[in-house]
């Protein structure tokens, strides 16, 4: 006779479940509380801080000789400042009186943070694309930085002006539309939902659905390990290095990265520890990437498989605390590594089986795949496609926020729509006015040689 342990019922000490209702009631009670209507507001006078100041401020965790390429890029037109202000932008927020129905925020949402990626099953998908302030927050915050970037980068592309407002429409829309759907929706069928490559060309008109299958592919096809070798490596006394191109790449007399690396190993699961251990470091050099990252260590170590052509690129990246966190609260993450990685895990549909962290000489880092297939488009291909686009980027923002926050009682928070469009609307505007002014206050002290700077580009 078998022996059954299980002879009483099993139990669990889980937290009771919130009724839809009360779920509706939890936003319109934060309704009641900020109105959307009061999410246009915009008041420099009571900001309660200085832009440059904060720019600056961010020096402290960065390395000194290439601040001057961060303000280079920075200054180079507002559009490029809005890219590097995410500490301005996210003071500016936490100024303001805010819903209070929080979500894992991107916390950089710009209209150039979504692109596309490769899942796990080397299919594309469309999604945020940059985690390095992510943190719980309230859900209005991404939106409010999202619209506003929509207006500059309009703004750049000298753009008619009712361009970026119906870009700006048409984002809240979908938003609105989707986190509708989502509301309702069931839990399993929300963590599952992507947007794939089909989905965000068919937001695109006819004429140039065509054009972007085609650019696609072909950049899907450069955008790999492989392609990456090809066109970062050469042979030096018989062996694969990468190639330098100060001071965007540049090898160290020391190698940090090595030791960075062996650590990382242990954030993996067993299985992704596996796979990697199938690859052997041969090389590692320092990068420069990006606007705001500038300045912060970045490394790209390159790996060879068991024959000469199986490459793989790993961009290790430093990770500060998310800019947000005087505002938002602490994360509980107390390596920023593992905070950026357990962000990046909630808010994308799927996510590269190689995202890790470390820590090194007071340092934090995080560590993904190079180019694995990701697809992101420049300013001057989007501006031409802007509503369309920030359509595409309004419904994946939804999508994230209903994964980790409650759809329910934001899409009651929002209602019918009409006061959260116009209030985001004017905010947009307004914040994309206030981003010129910021922006010619660090271009004043950039000239008047207050701040160093260097050629950015």
């Amino acid at each position: 006779m078998i022996n059954n342990a299980f002879t009483s019922p099993i139990t669990f000490d889980a937290a009771p479940n919130v009724s839809f209702q009360d779920r509706v009631a939890q936003g319109r009670a934060a309704r009641d509380q900020v109105k959307p209507s009061s999410l246009g507001t915009w008041n420099p006078a009571t900001r309660g801080h200085d832009a440059l100041e904060t720019i600056l401020a961010q020096s402290s965790i960065r390395q000194t000789d290439l601040l001057p390429l961060r303000h280079g890029r920075m200054a180079a037109s507002p559009w490029t400042y809005y890219r590097g202000a995410a500490a301005v932008a996210a003071a500016d927020l936490g100024s303001r009186p805010n819903s209070g129905l929080r979500v894992q925020l991107c916390g950089d949402a710009h209209i150039l943070n979504f692109g596309l990626w490769a899942t796990p099953e080397r299919n594309l998908s469309f999604d945020l694309r940059d985690f390095d302030e992510t943190l719980p927050g309230p859900f209005e915050w991404d939106v409010s930085r999202l619209v506003a970037s929509i207006v500059v980068l309009a703004r750049d592309a000298n753009l008619k002006e009712s361009v970026g407002e119906r870009a700006v429409s048409a984002c809240l829309a979908a938003y609105r539309s989707r986190m509708a759907r989502y509301s309702t929706a069931k839990q399993l069928d929300i963590w599952y939902d992507k947007v794939t490559v089909d989905d965000l060309i068919g937001v695109f008109s006819k004429a140039d659905q065509k054009r972007a299958s085609s650019m696609i592919a072909k950049s899907k096809a450069k955008k790999t390990s492989a392609g990456a070798a090809k066109k970062l490596t050469g042979k030096i006394n018989g062996t694969l290095r990468i190639t330098e191109q100060p001071p965007y790449r540049t090898h160290l007399k020391a190698a940090p990265a090595e030791t960075i690396f062996s650590a990382y190993r242990e954030s993996l699961e067993e299985d992704r520890r596996h796979l990697l251990g199938g690859f052997t470091p041969v090389d590692a050099v320092q990068q420069v990437v990006g606007v705001g990252s500038v300045g912060m260590r970045v490394f790209l170590v390159l790996l060879n498989g068991v024959h000469d052509n199986d490459p793989l690129f790993l961009q290790i990246k430093q990770a500060g605390p998310s800019v947000y966190e005087p505002f938002a609260g602490a994360s509980k993450h107390a390596n920023h590594g593992q905070r950026v990685v357990a962000g990046q895990r909630l808010i994308q549909s799927a996510t590269d089986i190689f995202v890790g962290w470390t820590s090194d000489s007071g340092n934090d880092f995080y560590v993904r795949q190079f180019r694995d297939m990701k697809v992101v488009a420049d300013a001057d291909i989007l501006a031409p496609r802007l509503v369309e686009f920030a359509t595409a980027c309004g419904g994946v923002l939804a999508r994230s926020h209903a994964r980790s926050g409650d759809p329910t009682a934001i899409n009651a928070y929002i209602g019918k729509g009409r006061k959260f469009d116009e209030a985001l609307g004017q905010f947009a505007v307004a914040y994309a006015d206030q981003t010129a002014v910021d922006h010619q206050q660090l271009l004043t002290a950039v000239n008047s040689g207050v701040v160093s700077s260097a050629p950015g580009w």
